[in-house]
């Protein structure tokens, strides 16, 4: 008999397949929501489970239908669905509030259904940004500064979709409790051909995309220890509350591709070695509107401090270069990257 039902929002995500595949594995019963059915089957193919393993239902953040019984009858909500907009987005509110409205959204019908605890995918980028200083140590003791010109759109909708949510179950949420994991750069091993965004760092160092290597860094997460916090969240006791900051081994790009050199051999042979000079990356920055986008990390070192994951939750993860090379090797096998 299953432990209890757990409803995982956006089921056809990155992040939200191997929250379910936990979930079975631990014994939990599990539905998902994705935007339309028609994607179902392709979605359980990926993760290798039946009908009567994940049901599925169409609801869609930026709507009230389906949500309701979506819900119905789950003790806890995972909710990881991250809106997306409809082509480019043109202004910041574009991204803003979808993510505020979806996130109101959940919490609101999982607290009129009855829900105990809500477990939200957040994400460090509502606590990095609009910070002073090239390097710096971050806790779960900070936000981004939503007035700073440093503060992207993505950083934006990620920080006010948080406190959102925050405060509408601080004044409405009754007993039920709310905590968020927010992840640095989650890499790792894919399901199928759709697959996270976040990848595109490994995927276009071994595609030979990068004419260099920009002094721009991340910290590291495995998409798998990313799903144990999710698990352990949601099942240990006390959380209400609660934020956790998950992130690895901060590692600069010339990092990820002398792993990549070193592990792989002949398949990384079209991974940049180049170190390119910030003045270098701050020229071409005046011509190519994608090297402007990432011109403010030019040189920071933001380093994620998970002592509270680990204290908490038990947080463990595995080391950076394990997780880089699984993400490389899955993308060769999946047929991801050119041979």
């Amino acid at each position: 008999m299953a432990k209890g039902r757990v409803l995982v929002t956006g089921a056809s995500g990155y992040i939200a397949g191997y929250v379910v595949k936990a979930l079975l594995a631990d014994g939990w019963a599990v539905s998902g929501t994705i935007r339309s059915l028609a994607r179902a089957d392709a979605v359980r193919a990926s993760l290798g489970v039946s009908a009567a393993d994940l049901p599925l239902s169409a609801a869609d953040l930026t709507h009230d239908a389906g949500w309701a019984e979506a819900v119905a009858g789950c003790d806890f909500v995972q909710h990881i669905a991250s809106p997306l907009p409809s082509g480019t987005a043109r202004t910041d509110d574009d991204l803003i509030v979808p993510a505020r409205d979806g996130a109101l959204r959940v919490v609101a019908v999982a607290q009129a259904a009855g829900v105990r605890r809500v477990v939200m995918t957040s994400s460090v980028a509502a606590m990095y940004y609009g910070m002073t200083g090239a390097s710096r140590t971050y806790s779960e003791a900070d936000w981004s500064d939503l007035s700073s010109p440093a503060t992207n759109a993505y950083a934006k909708s990620k920080t006010i979709a948080e406190r959102a949510a925050r405060d509408w179950v601080a004044a409405h949420g009754g007993m039920m409790e709310y905590c968020t994991i927010n992840p640095a750069l989650v890499l790792g091993p894919v399901l199928g051909s759709d697959f996270s965004g976040s990848l595109a760092v490994v995927t276009r160092m071994l595609n030979g995309e990068l004419p260099g290597l920009p002094r721009i860094g991340f910290g590291i997460c495995d998409v798998r220890d990313i799903a144990a916090a999710h698990v352990a969240a949601m099942t240990l006791p006390g959380m209400a509350g609660e934020r956790f900051l998950c992130s690895g081994e901060y590692l600069w790009l010339a990092d990820v591709a002398a792993i990549l050199k070193s592990r792989l051999a002949d398949a990384a042979k079209r991974v940049p070695t180049m170190r390119l000079p910030d003045f270098l990356v701050r020229l071409s920055a005046l011509f190519d509107a994608e090297v402007r986008l990432v011109m403010p990390e030019l040189g920071r070192e933001r380093i994620g401090d998970a002592r509270h994951a680990r204290d908490r939750l038990g947080w463990n993860p595995r080391p950076a270069a394990e997780t880089i090379v699984d993400t490389a090797r899955s993308l060769i096998a999946a047929g991801l990257v050119k041979r």
